[in-house]
């Protein structure tokens, strides 16, 4: 638990202070599309599977910035650090890089408590290894229409 609440100042300090590229219009797009997939995305895995879960088994108010602070701000730090308009090698390294941390993360927040707050069922760090570059080109998609609609 303490992970969870250091990481979501961190994440959004940073987020906060290295945005140079997103709108407000764009960060709140991401924001509330993070949290509508995540939810969509944890309701099957976490609650109806139980691949994985926060804090308990339950549905909990303890895993709720898990929910909603702690993954929009590293979106949108992904997002304003993409390497758009390079070459595929560019991208891929970048997503890479991001995966290693994402995993490395996931690591950390599988710790016991009172640090960790992140619980294994049947999911483990290689379906998180396998599904992160997917939910990671789906945001640059989701990203890449809110641009499209902003110029109409």
């Amino acid at each position: 638990m303490i992970l969870l609440l250091l990481s979501v100042l961190i994440f959004n300090f940073l987020a906060y202070i290295t945005n140079k590229k997103l709108t407000k219009n764009q960060i709140v797009h991401i924001w509330v599309f993070t949290i509508a997939f995540q939810l969509i995305f944890d309701i099957f895995v976490d609650l109806k599977y139980h691949g994985y879960w926060y804090i308990t088994p339950e549905v909990d108010w303890e895993a709720f910035p898990a929910y909603t602070v702690l993954i929009p701000p590293v979106n949108i730090m992904f997002l304003n650090w993409f390497p758009y308009n390079q070459s595929l090698f560019r991208i891929v390294r970048y997503i890479f890089i991001w995966e290693l941390f994402l995993l490395f993360y996931e690591w950390l927040a599988s710790f016991p408590s009172p640090w960790g707050y992140f619980e294994y069922g049947w999911w483990n760090l290689g379906i998180s290894a396998f599904v992160n570059p997917i939910l990671l080109l789906i945001l640059v998609g989701y990203y890449k229409w809110i641009l499209i609609i902003e110029k109409e």
